[in-house]
């Protein structure tokens, strides 16, 4: 695997989940192969998961980490081809690129969409222009319009919780006070795409996400309908999509509740974090014995750590 950007870029998921759930049953068990390696990662972002995760995933591994916060510690990079660089650009990301390569045998990016021009995100900019200039792999972790390495943490949460060959998952959009990107959602979905499930996504009207990402999914606009039988529930705001970037509601009566929750078959509830309690979901769920977030968390280190290993292995 030369660069993880997209969850397809795994050979075989189903595999790569039962490699991560091995290795987190031990998770030093190839503390040799990153030896005398380094892992660049840039934000363009704040983190806390990600970042966290990431670096224990890479010194579990024996590699050593570099972390630059591009918002507080580096200057402006300009992405764009052709410019006059006569304003407040410093540097463009041909040469930066190539010089953090030098540093580094893997560089790990994270910058979100800025949720004004739909075209622009769509493009990438940032993480397509590092894999395009940089000399060594790249990992996304999270870009304008995927998170692969929470999409690969939820697979390993959804394998290690379900209790059917075949379990209910839904997909439920939750109201927020800020519109939000659908990085988290498209991942989630082009993963589930991938499982042995009966997977439903349900939001009100104006929510719709990109038809070319959804697919054929069943999409369901009745929340409750479509939590019935469900076996787990995975929460997220986004905003927006055809009124890009957009909040079209913010209706209260689409929070994740405990009585919602009782249409489920018992099922399991989930969210990538961070979360806004009493607006997303409230405190009675989050805090029940059915809530796996922590253990979402939780495998977000192992995610990051079987793609990083990938990587490794190719490096030889």
């Amino acid at each position: 695997m030369k660069n993880y950007s997209h969850i397809n870029d795994l050979k075989n998921l189903q595999e790569t989940v039962q490699e991560a759930i091995s290795l987190k049953n031990n998770e030093l068990q190839f503390e040799s192969l990153g030896k005398g390696k380094t892992i660049c990662l840039l934000f363009f972002n704040n983190s806390l998961r990600t970042r966290l995760s990431t670096q224990k995933a890479a010194q579990n591994l024996g590699m050593n980490t570099i972390v630059m916060n591009f918002d507080s510690e580096g200057w402006q990079l300009e992405f764009e081809d052709g410019v006059v660089m006569n304003q407040n650009k410093s540097e463009h990301v041909k040469e930066a690129a190539k010089v953090v390569s030098q540093y580094c045998d893997i560089v790990a990016i994270r910058a979100f969409a800025g949720l004004v021009d739909k075209e622009k995100d769509e493009t990438e900019l940032v993480l397509s222009s590092f894999i395009k200039y940089a000399t060594v792999p790249v990992v996304n972790l999270e870009s304008s319009i995927g998170h692969p390495l929470q999409a690969l943490a939820d697979a390993i949460t959804l394998e290690e919780y379900k209790v059917s060959h075949k379990p209910k998952v839904v997909l439920s959009w939750a109201p927020h006070s800020k519109a939000l990107p659908h990085a988290v959602v498209n991942s989630f979905i082009d993963m589930m795409l991938l499982q042995e499930a009966d997977f439903v996504i349900t939001h009100p009207v104006g929510y719709e996400l990109n038809p070319k990402i959804v697919k054929n999914s069943k999409v369901e606009y009745n929340q409750e309908k479509a939590f019935e039988n469900a076996d787990f529930i995975y929460v997220k705001n986004w905003s927006s999509y055809n009124d890009y970037g957009k909040i079209v509601s913010q209706d209260e009566n689409w929070m994740i509740t405990s009585h919602k929750m009782e249409h489920t078959n018992n099922a399991k509830f989930m969210h990538c974090l961070p979360v806004r309690r009493n607006v997303v979901v409230s405190d009675k769920v989050i805090d029940s014995e059915n809530s796996l977030v922590i253990e979402q968390a939780n495998n977000r280190t192992y995610s990051a750590q079987i793609v990083l290993k990938k990587i490794l292995e190719t490096l030889k």
